[in-house]
């Protein structure tokens, strides 16, 4: 009977653990989205949406390693049009980390984990790790600054790296557009 019940609670956790896979880019993300722009700005911010076609798909394929499994990504813009700010997702080990971005002419001005929701490698909601993206910018398609990584939080310190970098990517594409 043990057994039994050993495996039927396999069963139930695989299940809980998929559902919860599926429940990556969902209206949270805009929950948390609106909560960090109240705290980050004024309302002098325009909701806009970039969407995501074949060419900013490849874009990010490249950065990421997959499809952003959307068709548009929302993103607030400043009436002065240099400031942006992106609410991205990506996955860590096993599950997404929602990370805050604002980016003001071309360099990251702030960035901050919103939501985390690994087991391990939770340091990188510390200032000390997200602080060291202030000022940050391409050039030659890499962050211009050394990101000091944290031992034991290698996957969740790429994935904030990457999302850094996809929004700096993504903000060029948009300011390129108008």
């Amino acid at each position: 009977m043990k057994k039994c019940f050993s495996l039927t609670t396999f069963w139930l956790l695989l299940f809980a653990g998929q559902r919860y896979a599926l429940a990556f880019y969902t209206p949270e993300g805009a929950a948390l989205a609106q909560q960090f722009i109240s705290q980050s700005t004024n309302p002098q911010l325009q909701k806009q949406y970039l969407w995501l076609t074949p060419q900013i798909q490849a874009q990010i394929q490249a950065i990421l390693g997959h499809r952003y499994p959307k068709i548009r990504l929302p993103y607030w813009q400043h009436q002065n049009k240099n400031t942006f700010i992106w609410v991205l997702e990506e996955k860590g080990k096993d599950l997404p980390i929602t990370v805050g971005i604002v980016i003001k002419d071309q360099k990251i001005d702030q960035l901050r984990i919103l939501k985390f929701r690994e087991s391990r490698g939770w340091e990188v909601k510390y200032p000390s790790f997200t602080q060291q993206f202030n000022h940050a910018q391409i050039k030659q398609n890499q962050l211009s600054k050394q990101i000091d990584g944290i031992s034991g939080a290698t996957l969740s310190v790429n994935a904030v790296k990457k999302l850094a970098k996809l929004a700096l990517i993504l903000t060029h594409e948009v300011e390129n557009k108008k």
